[in-house]
């Protein structure tokens, strides 16, 4: 099979590519997926940092964590399936396209789910989606006969934990389910959701090409950095309709942008194609890991939209409330970026006692907001963040890296 074609053939007999497929990059198809879900973050982004603004932030936060695994779980599953077995044919791409949909129509139901609880929507475009990767994954079954056992597995179990977030709607709405138990049980499936890949490849692995996920990881970071950037151009937006531009809105504006690109430098200080390919075995920590760092970007873009709105209007969040809102997201970034890097780099990555130091300061400095205000809270993350990405740079290229950096622990 070429490595790209340009869909007009109707149908390619579907076989597993080659992990070591040179100058493997994302097609077309692939970035045009990632863009579909630009709306559905960008809708659970804008109802977190509503739910913020309001003062009921802490409310927020399971509803924005339960919808944004539907979002990164139907995304992750696509990323992986077809880094095994992208055909670009017509039939592959109409099966893409009706995922695509699903992302939309989930999208929709966002403001429904965070406001009132209601999931109706969303699980609805929880199951288009899940339909298209059935029909691809039964088509790998029928298609390869050496990945049969393995595709049939993924589609068992795929189909099987749909039944169960069906059923959950009417449980939940008829009283079957009490209230008590609703958050159990969607934790109990999404456990199961988990388990699905490593049930499935107990008999034989996909073939999927190290370079490629970690490419397709790195631009939906990029996306998620943009959703955050969008965020914040909101709270401006907010914030200028309300007053004149003031030195607060100028240093949380401008501390806000720093900080993000601080986060940037951060996530692809390190090559994790390289790393991947070395340790195969540890991609679903490394794949998994990502939930929490993707989490804690699109929420870190909902508190710097409120931070920054809150500099020219007032809000009912309280400083304390705002600073956290960015303070704990920025903190669970930096300690699950090291984690994940510790994972696969092929080079030595921060000492423990270095990120540890970070994201206590981190976490210590809403506390303050009382004196230093939110600007000041947002101001000194960026800071901390600048320095731990000064210091992992300076870390990586300086010969004496032993005082700094894990020097016996590394891939080599």
């Amino acid at each position: 099979m070429p490595a790209e074609t340009d869909g007009s053939r109707l149908r390619i007999r579907m076989t597993a590519r080659a992990i070591d497929e040179p100058h493997r990059v994302s097609s077309q198809l692939e970035l045009l997926f990632d863009l579909t879900f630009v709306v559905a973050v960008a809708a659970v982004t804008a109802e977190l940092a509503h739910t913020v603004a309001e003062g009921h932030g802490l409310a927020g936060v399971v509803p924005f964590l339960q919808v944004f695994f539907a979002i990164w779980w139907a995304w992750m599953n696509f990323t992986w399936f077809a880094s095994s077995y992208d055909t670009d044919d017509v039939a592959y791409r109409l099966l893409t396209m009706v995922q695509m949909a699903g992302v939309l129509v989930l999208a929709a139901g966002v403001p429904d789910a965070a406001a009132h609880s209601a999931y109706g929507i969303v699980t609805l475009g929880y199951l288009i989606m899940r339909i298209g990767l059935i029909a691809q994954w039964l088509r790998v079954g029928l298609e390869v006969p050496g990945s049969r056992r393995t595709a049939l597995r993924y589609a068992a179990g795929l189909a099987l934990l749909q039944v169960g977030w069906l059923l959950r709607l009417p449980l939940v709405e008829s009283g079957v389910l009490p209230s008590s138990f609703e958050l159990p049980f969607f934790a109990a499936l999404v456990v199961l959701e988990l388990l699905v890949p490593r049930w499935a490849e107990r008999h034989g692995a996909t073939t999927w090409h190290p370079h490629h996920i970690a490419e397709r990881y790195g631009l939906f970071t990029i996306i998620l950095l943009g959703e955050s950037v969008l965020a914040a151009g909101r709270g401006v937006t907010g914030a200028l309709e309300a007053s004149e531009i003031s030195s607060p809105f100028l240093v949380v504006s401008g501390s806000g942008f720093v900080l993000l690109l601080a986060l940037w430098w951060l996530y692809f200080v390190v090559r994790a194609g390289e790393g991947l390919s070395a340790r195969r075995d540890r991609s679903y920590l490394w794949g998994y890991g990502h939930y929490g760092i993707f989490a804690a970007l699109a929420a870190i873009g909902a508190g710097l939209e409120v931070a920054v709105e809150q500099s020219g209007r007032e809000v009912a969040a309280s400083p304390l409330a705002i600073g956290y809102a960015v303070a704990v997201p920025a903190a669970v970034f930096l300690a699950l970026l090291w984690a994940v890097h510790a994972l696969v780099a092929r080079e030595p990555v921060p000492h423990p006692c270095l990120v540890l130091g970070s994201v206590t300061v981190v976490a210590l400095l809403p506390l303050a907001a009382s004196w230093i205000g939110v600007a000041g809270v947002v101001a000194g993350i960026a800071a901390v963040c600048v320095m731990q990405a000064a210091v992992t740079v300076a870390a990586r290229s300086s010969p004496g890296r032993g005082r700094w950096v894990r020097s016996g622990r590394t891939l080599r």
